[in-house]
């Protein structure tokens, strides 16, 4: 069978994409563009494949070409994963799919015209820890599920008021790092919010250039009355870390720095979950995305999570602006 070819486009955790794409008998990686160009040459040399592209169109019109995978800047996922839609290409992307409802409605469009794949890399769904938690949740282990409590720890302030994060127009803590909590909440739970209000404030990176909320808290309702809780704190002094608490009437799971664990009662100690709370590697899902590229069908319906996702943080960052709690708007 032929292999298909793979271009990267962005080298930070595109790396981590370009080494799992490398690695697996069905692909070969063409292309690898980053706007460091000595990157892009390092990248190649690491992984043996690839060659260094000078501009993005370049991806788009190699026909060899079969799969883009997007790690570029939050702002430009949009735009790029459009492109690559409508010029044929399955598409791998990093979060955040899009930023905007606008954006979202018109990667969606695209995605039903080309008909090809498109997966968004939340990688938290491969840790075996949340795949355990999603499992049980089913299988009603949990029992009645009524509260989903999520914080992301950053940890690495440098990253907003350094980095390119503290440039880009409209930076969202939620939309750029809470969405993993966001997407990880609707997923281990099997449903969507109806309703979200949002503190924040920019404490941490008060006397900086950054602009926008460094920590944010949500608040999700639901219509079946459960409750979800997810911040966003980018100016933690903490190391980056997910802890997620969910509670049942039968159980409870915690991951924390003590690890996964289950509270089946309040009188006895916890039963620990030998299962690592974090993937393998950021390229975890990539095998999944290629065998279902490889099996082919139509497409458009496989992004309706990952929409869902995005238009629960969009409407998190529209309630933290006007201060108000609002409906989720879902495309």
């Amino acid at each position: 069978m032929k292999r298909l070819g793979v271009a990267v486009v962005g080298l930070g955790v595109g790396e981590a994409h370009a080494k799992a794409f490398a690695a697996l008998p069905a692909c070969e990686v063409r292309w690898l563009f980053d706007l460091d160009s000595a990157r892009a040459h390092r990248v190649a040399d690491a992984i043996g494949q690839g060659a260094p592209a000078q501009a993005f169109d370049d991806l788009l019109h190699d026909a060899g070409v079969d799969i883009i995978s997007i790690a570029s800047y939050d702002d430009a996922h949009g735009g790029q994963v459009v492109a690559a839609l409508d010029a044929g290409k399955h598409v791998f992307v990093e979060k955040p799919l899009g930023r905007t409802i606008g954006e979202l409605r018109a990667v969606k469009d695209a995605c039903a015209r080309s008909r090809r794949r498109l997966a968004s890399n939340l990688v938290l769904r491969a840790a075996p820890a949340y795949r355990w938690l999603k499992d049980s949740i089913a299988h009603g282990a949990l029992g009645d599920v009524y509260a989903f409590d999520g914080d992301y720890l950053y940890g690495r302030i440098e990253k907003i008021t350094q980095g390119w994060r503290g440039s880009v127009d409209q930076y969202s803590v939620m939309t750029g790092g809470g969405i993993h909590l966001v997407d990880l909440m609707l997923w281990a739970v099997g449903q969507r919010p109806d309703h979200v209000a949002v503190a924040g404030n920019r404490i941490a990176t008060s006397g900086t250039a950054f602009r926008y909320d460094d920590f944010q808290a949500a608040t999700f309702r639901f219509a079946s009355t459960l409750v979800g809780r997810v911040t966003a704190n980018f100016g933690c002094v903490h190391r980056h870390q997910h802890v997620v608490r969910v509670f049942g009437t039968k159980a409870t799971f915690i991951c924390d720095d003590q690890g996964p664990r289950i509270f089946t009662s309040r009188d006895q100690p916890p039963a620990r979950l030998d299962l690592p709370a974090l993937p393998a590697t950021k390229g975890d899902l990539i095998p999944a995305f290629v065998e279902a590229v490889i099996a082919g069908g139509a497409a458009s319906g496989d992004i309706q999570h990952e929409c869902d996702v995005i238009s629960a943080c969009v409407a998190a960052d529209r309630a933290a602006r006007a201060g108000v709690s609002i409906d989720v708007e879902y495309v």
